[in-house]
């Protein structure tokens, strides 16, 4: 039986695959027109795009060519994805003797010239982001067994990222959103469909003077108030379209959480510009949701960006238009909800997240108090 021959530029790329697949989390992605080249994402990584090209470069022209055309692909990854900048990490295996320099021509990037692997040491930078690159992509396999194990690593991390990704986007009965639903429903027939002021204002309509003076309940109770027929029904079916996505997206506790504190959020920045006015509505925290999912759009860019951008952006950008425009519409509390939504999924995050940043947290925190002191004690 003939033994299986790897040259050494192949062992490179293979260990480099293994290692930015398996332990740094990063997609491959599918780039038409390039030959050659192995290109890797990660949309939470110091370095969004790795390039592994394996092409034979012969000299300076060449490369500026091969650059100029990642950069072009970059750009496109850029506006795909919704990132407002995307550092690239290439790595050349194959650079003749008439290639002068790597040095990059734009900021942020960063171009190395691999012989071995033990060529990473000679690079600081790097190994400030990757400092385990050395020690990972060491494997005592060689030959047919190290394609074996590199193939088999490689296909478990994908089988675990396919059942997360499963877990995300699969379709789960709304229980949250129902019951969201049913309470304003039942408080919109209680308090007499929500046609008189003073009655909305009795069961808990938002009025800055009453919150002002202790009664900060309003600010819960306002979202579950509707004025008039019209009015619920479009809450009611904004409700039912965007809730489940979130509660999807989210898990169950997070996505009350979220429709709450948007809420609030919109409910304390509402009367904390407009000091006297009366609003009810579930339009702020549902603002929320679209919020939401605006961060979940942009934290899994890669799978739904797209759909963020032609779908989810223009609904909330045309609805904050309008809304400076109808009157009658509490614009500030709907502004509220999204800044609050937003900001809220990002200090929670996603239904697998399981760690909480600091600086979300603190950022939630210095946020609401800002609101709350704008809209209770200014």
């Amino acid at each position: 039986m003939n033994e299986v021959k790897i040259d050494d530029k192949e062992v490179i790329v293979m260990n480099l695959v293994h290692y930015f697949v398996t332990e740094k989390n990063y997609n491959p992605v599918i780039v038409h027109g390039i030959n050659d080249e192995i290109w890797l994402e990660n949309m939470d990584s110091d370095y969004k795009i790795v390039r592994i090209v394996s092409r034979y470069i012969h000299n300076d022209e060449q490369l500026g060519f091969n650059r100029f055309r990642s950069n072009q692909v970059a750009k496109k990854l850029r506006f795909k994805t919704l990132s407002f900048k995307m550092n690239v990490l290439s790595i050349f295996v194959d650079l003749g003797e008439n290639v002068k320099s790597l040095d990059d021509d734009v900021k942020g990037n960063l171009s190395l010239f691999v012989r071995n692997l033990q060529d990473f040491k000679e690079n600081p930078a790097l190994l400030e982001v990757f400092p385990d690159i050395i020690e990972k992509t060491h494997h005592d396999e060689d030959g047919i067994e190290l394609l074996f194990k590199i193939t088999d690593d490689i296909n478990q991390t994908n089988e675990r990222k396919n059942k997360k990704m499963e877990k995300i986007f699969s379709s789960k009965k709304p229980i949250v959103t129902y019951v969201l639903m049913a309470l304003c429903i039942i408080m919109f027939v209680v308090s007499g469909f929500g046609y008189d002021t003073n009655t909305l204002i009795r069961f808990g309509a938002n009025y800055g003077p009453a919150v002002r003076n202790g009664e900060v309940f309003r600010l819960i109770s306002a979202m579950f108030l509707h004025a008039g027929i019209i009015h619920i029904v479009l809450n009611m079916y904004s409700l039912f379209i965007v809730g489940p996505r979130v509660e999807d997206f989210f898990g169950k506790w997070k996505y009350l959480l979220i429709y709450l504190l948007s809420g609030i959020s919109g409910c304390l920045l509402s009367i904390g510009i407009n000091h006297d006015i009366i609003a009810v509505g579930a339009s702020g925290a549902i603002f929320g949701l679209f919020g939401a999912l605006l961060y979940f759009g942009h934290s899994y860019r890669g799978y739904i960006g797209a759909l963020v951008k032609s779908e989810v952006l223009p609904i909330v950008v045309y609805n904050l238009i309008m809304g400076f425009f109808l009157s009658g519409i509490d614009m500030w509390g709907h502004v509220g909800g999204l800044i609050g939504g937003i900001i809220t999924a990002n200090m929670l995050g996603t239904i697998e997240n399981k760690k909480y940043s600091f600086s979300n947290i603190l950022l939630f925190i210095i946020y609401f108090a800002f609101l709350i002191y704008l809209g209770i004690f200014r």
